[in-house]
C-alpha cells in the first residue's frame, strides 16, 4: 500500500484526498462501503516491497494471513450460533426434530435469527432498502414486459438488502420506429437479498377483516386466494432467505414467493377485442342455424357447439398468455438466483468475514507506517479512499470506525490517553495473533440455554 512518507503525507493532506470523493446521482448510486476487490489482489498490492522499506515482506504477508484466518474463525463461531437458532425455521432441514417450542420460544428464536442475519448483511456491507423505495420500485413497469404485483402485508417479517448498483444494457423493439431494436440502460442491484416469514393464516385473516371490513368467511376466502400463488412447500412457520444477482430494479417483484402476474392494459385490450370479435362473429354466423332449432335441432346444436368452441378458444388465449408470462418470469429468475436459506446465510457470513479483513488490512497498512491519533481518523479514512481510487480506479466509502474497533478488540491497536494510536509491527502482530489462536478453545462462548424442550427418546 502506501510507503511511510506517502501515508504521512496523505494523513496531513486530508483536503486534497477529500476531493477524490464524489457522491453523484441518487442514494443508490452513492459510493458504497463494499470493497470490490479479491483478497488476493489486495494483499499482493499492499505487500509490494517498495511499500515496506526495511521490512521483510514474507513477515508482512504472514501477519496478514494470520489476521485473515483469525477473523474467519470469529465468524465461524457467530455462524454456528445463528444456524442453531435458524434450525427451528429451516425449510430445507432433513434432520430429526428433537425439540418442541412454545410460542414464546419460537418468537425468541425468530428474533435471534432475523437480528443475526441482519448483522451479517451489514457486516458484508449490504444496505437495507428503504421501505419508501420498495413501494416506488414495486409500482414500476417490468423491463421484461410483465405486470407484477406483490402484497407485502402478507409477511410477518421481511428484510430487503442490496449491495452494488450499476446499469446494464438491454435491447427492445420500438414499434414507433417500425420495430427496430434499440438499446437502453436499466439500473440493477448487483446483489439482492430478501429474508421473509409469512404471517400465520389466522393472523392474516384477522387483519383482512379489519382492513377491508370483511366477514370471517369472506376474509378466509381472500387469504386462501392470495396464497394460492405460493408453492405448496412454502409454510408460514418457516423463515426463507434468498440471494440473487443482477436483479433489475423494476423486476424486484420476481424475487418474492407471492408474486402475481397480471395482464397489462394492452393485453386486456388486445385479448378483449379478439375475444369479443370472435364470439360476436360466431354468434352472427350461427344466428340463422340457431333459429332452425324447431325444424332442424341437429344443425342448431352444431351451431351452439361452434359458438362454445370459439368462446373456449378465446378463454384459453387468456390462460396461455398468463402462462407465457409465468415462463418468462421463471426463466429470467433462474439465472439470477445464487443461494437459498442455510446456504445463503453461510455465503453472506463468508462475504462479511472477507469485507472485514480487507478493511483491517487497509487500516493496519496505514497505521503501521505513519503516526496518527484519533483526531486523524477522518483524514485516514479519506486517505484510504484516495488510495483505492488511485490504485484500482474504484470509489469506496471506507468504513474506518468498524475497522478501528475490530483491531482494538484484537489487541493489535492500542490507544494512549492522548488519543495516539499504536500498532504492533508485522512480526509482533503475527506473534500476538498466534498467542490468541492458542487460547481460542479456552475462550469459546458458552452455548447457554437453548429454547424449547427436549422430546422424550421414545417419541
Amino acid at each position: 500500500m502506501l510507503t511511510a512518507a506517502e501515508g504521512k503525507a496523505l494523513v496531513e493532506d486530508a483536503a486534497t484526498a477529500a476531493s477524490e470523493r464524489s457522491l453523484t446521482g441518487s442514494k443508490h448510486t452513492a459510493p458504497e462501503t463494499f470493497i470490490p476487490l479479491t483478497k488476493a489482489a489486495l494483499i499482493d498490492r499492499l505487500t509490494e516491497p517498495h511499500r515496506w522499506p526495511g521490512v521483510d515482506i514474507p513477515v508482512v504477508r504472514r501477519m496478514f494471513r494470520y489476521l485473515d484466518y483469525w477473523r474467519q474463525q470469529q465468524y465461524t463461531v457467530r455462524l454456528l450460533g445463528l444456524l442453531e437458532a435458524y434450525h427451528a425455521f429451516s425449510p430445507d432441514s432433513d434432520l430429526l426434530q428433537t425439540r418442541e417450542y412454545s410460542d414464546a420460544d419460537r418468537e425468541a428464536l425468530k428474533r435471534r435469527t432475523f437480528d443475526g442475519i441482519e448483522r451479517l448483511l451489514q457486516n458484508a456491507n449490504y444496505r437495507r432498502l428503504d421501505p419508501d423505495d420498495v413501494d416506488i420500485i414495486l409500482t414500476r413497469a417490468s423491463i421484461y414486459g410483465l405486470d407484477l404485483h406483490v402484497d407485502l402485508k402478507a409477511f410477518d417479517d421481511v428484510l430487503i438488502y442490496y449491495r452494488g448498483v450499476s446499469n446494464e444494457t438491454y435491447e427492445r423493439r420500438n414499434y414507433r420506429k417500425f420495430g427496430r431494436k434499440e438499446e437502453f440502460d436499466v439500473p440493477v442491484f448487483r446483489r439482492l437479498c430478501i429474508v421473509f416469514k409469512l404471517k400465520p393464516f389466522e393472523t392474516r385473516v384477522t387483519e383482512v377483516m379489519a382492513e377491508m371490513n370483511y366477514s370471517r368467511q369472506r376474509a378466509e376466502r381472500h387469504v386462501r386466494r392470495t396464497r394460492a400463488v405460493l408453492p405448496k412447500a412454502v409454510k408460514d412457520g418457516n423463515i426463507y432467505m434468498k440471494l440473487f444477482r443482477n436483479i433489475p430494479h423494476t423486476d424486484m417483484e420476481m424475487v418474492f414467493p407471492n408474486t402475481e402476474v397480471r395482464f397489462r392494459m394492452w393485453d386486456k385490450v388486445r385479448l378483449g377485442a379478439t375475444a369479443g370479435g370472435g364470439i360476436g362473429f360466431g354468434l352472427f354466423t350461427s344466428a340463422g342455424k340457431i333459429a332452425l332449432l324447431a325444424s332442424n335441432p341437429i344443425a342448431a346444436a352444431g351451431a351452439a357447439v361452434g359458438v362454445g368452441g370459439i368462446a373456449f378458444r378465446q378463454a384459453m388465449a387468456f390462460v396461455n398468455q398468463k402462462q407465457r408470462y409465468m415462463v418468462v418470469m421463471a426463466q429470467n429468475l433462474y439465472f439470477h438466483a445464487m443461494a437459498d436459506n442455510r446456504s445463503a446465510i453461510v455465503k453472506i457470513a463468508n462475504s462479511a468475514a472477507e469485507e472485514d479483513i480487507k478493511e483491517d488490512w487497509l487500516l493496519y497498512s496505514v497505521l503501521a507506517k505513519a503516526s496518527a491519533s484519533r483526531h486523524d481518523i477522518e483524514a485516514i479514512d479519506r486517505a484510504i479512499e484516495a488510495h483505492l481510487k488511485q490504485e484500482f480506479g474504484i470509489v469506496v466509502d471506507f468504513d474506518i470506525s468498524d475497522a478501528v474497533a475490530r483491531l482494538k478488540a484484537d489487541g493489535l491497536l492500542m490507544e494512549d490517553a492522548d488519543g495516539t494510536f499504536r500498532v504492533f509491527p508485522p512480526h509482533e502482530a503475527a506473534q500476538h495473533i498466534d498467542k490468541r489462536w492458542d487460547l481460542l478453545l479456552d475462550h469459546l462462548p458458552d452455548p447457554g440455554h437453548a429454547e424449547g424442550i427436549e422430546l422424550d427418546s421414545d417419541v
